[in-house]
């Protein structure tokens, strides 16, 4: 006698409860999709199946005709989903639908409360196309079984999206997965073979497997078997020559991949023949994808092999900084039983990555040439990823230098020292044109902020002399700048290190100064002792009384104040203060006088505070100051 199943009833994790709540009560635009999801899982698991079966041809239980077929049933009105892929366990179950371990439920729950969004498209962007079920669907059934388990280790899931679901142990003959739907009352529209048809040729038409319905006449008939066909082309649209791919249908297919529903910026599609055979198609978002950000979780990049699915996300074939990037390589000159070690060791993957990486930086290079506009949008999504290059890929860095945009000075008089927003970014190549021919650098200045970079004190002689300054303000910019070193043999030079050698720009004025006021050097230099490698008087300061210097080859302030903030220990180095001569403060200190150690002690703190560093003594500095306004 056979034991009856125990049905178990689970509660959802919270942010999937919170998930399905948005589904059923605000996503309403675009419902359409969910049947795209459920046949982009269903393919996904007929490509993992076969994937596995390369080392376990049992799993195929003499079965090895994949497909994917979509039925519905007008009486009960329900719509049903199957496949006969790799399916899943009583625990896969529960760990893959009842709890979402990644990111991507927060991920989606965060974009939809910042946007107010009622757009379903993008759902599956975000891992979670599963529940975009719930859209038209009172009710949703999973049976499923996982590919060589026996049949008495089957699993039906049933959830009304309420906040829990139940799962029980079922007698299931097929491997794979079905997915019924309930459908809600006013969707029965997806009862109808033309419009499933309509939406399968719109959004999933180019996948491999077949997608198989039965015919419409047949179905409606009680008198007929159903007799089945297949609605799909099932021809991979990389495999076509590229110029018989159009636009339209580079759109949907990259929104099949990608979940994203606008089009792409760039489609790079090529084929190429020789002792290496392989066809790459590769996308460049139009914004950057969410996950952007996190170097560890990519889904960037499929392998096929021969049309064949080899893995999700080959990082071997594109490195970190070009992330962004999505779309596939299909190599003919694989073996299918690709593995990771396989990946990282093989020369062919090797030559694939080397160029597939020059033909992205070349595709965006002809953007930067030929439409400005378009590039700087691009820039602003993705250029401090692009800015990694410079540092992990010494082979490209030529090219990626060309790619790089920076803020400036330059313009500031007309637009009168405002219009950050508008003011357009610049190449090294467009500051080296506007170099006067005398000058020695090209300089630059990193802070933390575009604001505290634009105020910088240390920018007052250049301004006053219109010589351009980079205005660097991204935390991976300290690193750019050191990785390159120089520009077409002018090497690039911090503002804020060093002595700055203007050569003509310092004239024989600011020279005298320094007999007259070498006793208050020597005043501030035993104040600050212990807080200074060294006081002296500066040639960089037209408004501000002081400012500090990192020596040549010591680490900048804000380099230290960056390492400090992912809680690595920085090398401390005493800073260089350097006075203003003509400032009017400075003149009138007295070195003998009773106020000149606060006046010592207040020029040092004001040049910190004025680089974005914090004080030590908040309060010694406040009492200093009402100690020197008071006189």
């Amino acid at each position: 006698m056979t034991a009856k199943s125990t049905v178990e009833t689970h509660a959802f994790q919270t942010e999937v409860q919170q998930l399905l709540h948005l589904i059923i009560h605000s996503l309403y635009s675009n419902k359409e999709i969910f049947l795209r999801e459920l046949i982009s899982n269903a393919s996904d698991a007929c490509d993992r199946l076969r994937f596995l079966a390369l080392t376990d041809n049992n799993l195929y239980e003499e079965d090895d005709a994949l497909g994917i077929w979509v039925d519905v049933d007008g009486r009960k009105k329900t719509l049903t989903v199957g496949d006969n892929g790799i399916g899943m366990s009583h625990a896969e179950v529960i760990e893959n639908i009842g709890t979402i371990a990644r990111s991507g439920t927060r991920k989606f729950l965060e974009q939809m409360a910042e946007k107010d969004a009622r757009d379903s498209a993008f759902i599956g962007q975000f891992g979670v196309g599963f529940y975009s079920s719930f859209l038209v669907a009172k009710r949703v059934t999973l049976l499923t079984r996982r590919a060589g388990a026996p049949s008495s280790e089957g699993v039906k899931w049933v959830s009304e999206g309420s906040g829990e679901y139940t799962v029980e142990r079922i007698n299931r003959p097929k491997r794979g997965t079905e997915i019924i739907l309930d459908l809600q009352r006013e969707q029965t529209e997806y009862l109808d073979h033309h419009r499933l048809r309509t939406i399968i040729a719109t959004y999933s038409d180019h996948i491999s497997l077949p997608i198989r319905m039965p015919k419409a006449a047949d179905r409606d008939s009680e008198e007929k078997t159903p007799q089945w066909e297949t609605v799909n082309t099932g021809r991979a649209l990389w495999t076509r020559a590229k110029a018989e791919v159009s636009t339209e249908e580079h759109n949907a297919f990259y929104t099949a991949l990608s979940y994203d529903p606008q089009p792409p910026a760039l489609v790079l599609h090529n084929r190429v023949e020789g002792k290496l055979e392989y066809i790459s198609l590769f996308y460049v978002p139009a914004k950057a994808p969410f996950d952007l950000w996190d170097r560890e979780q990519r889904r960037g990049i499929k392998l096929y092999v021969r049309r064949i699915f080899i893995t999700e996300d080959a990082k071997q074939l594109i490195p970190n900084y070009l992330r962004f990037v999505r779309g596939l390589v299909d190599c003919a000159d694989l073996p299918l039983n690709v593995s990771r070690e396989f990946l990282q060791e093989n020369q062919a993957i090797d030559k694939i990555r080397a160029a597939s990486v020059k033909k992205v930086l070349a595709a965006l290079k002809r953007v930067a040439d030929k439409d400005a506009d378009k590039y700087a949008v691009l820039w602003k999504e993705y250029g401090r990823v692009l800015k990694e290059g410079v540092i992990e890929d010494s082979e490209n860095r030529d090219h990626i230098v060309e790619l790089l945009r920076f803020a400036s000075t330059h313009g500031e008089a007309a637009e009168g020292g405002d219009g950050e927003a508008s003011r357009p970014l610049i190449s090294l190549e467009e500051y080296c044109a506007r170099m006067a021919e005398t000058q020695k650098a090209i300089y630059y200045v990193t802070a933390d902020s575009p604001a505290a970079a634009r105020s910088s004190p240390h920018l007052e002689i250049f301004r006053k002399n219109d010589i351009e300054v980079l205005l660097l303000s991204d935390p991976v910019d300290e690193w750019v700048v050191g990785h390159l070193g120089n520009y077409r043999e002018k090497p690039l030079q911090s503002i804020a290190k060093g002595d700055l050698d203007l050569g003509e720009l310092e004239g024989s004025e600011e020279k005298e100064q320094a007999d007259r006021l070498q006793p208050l050097v020597d005043k501030i230099k035993s104040v600050l002792a212990d807080r200074v490698k060294d006081v002296r008087l500066s040639n960089r300061l037209v408004d501000s009384p002081a400012c500090l210097v990192a020596d040549q080859y010591d680490m900048g302030a804000n380099m230290e104040r960056i390492l400090q903030a992912i809680g690595q220990d920085a090398p401390s180095a005493k800073p260089i203060l350097e006075i203003n001569p003509q400032h009017a403060i400075v003149q009138r200190i007295d070195a003998e006088g009773e106020l000149a150690e606060d006046w010592a002690r207040v020029l040092f703190d004001q040049a910190a505070l004025a680089e974005g560093a914090s004080l030590q003594d908040p309060s010694g500095y406040v009492r200093r100051i009402n100690k020197l306004l008071a006189q």
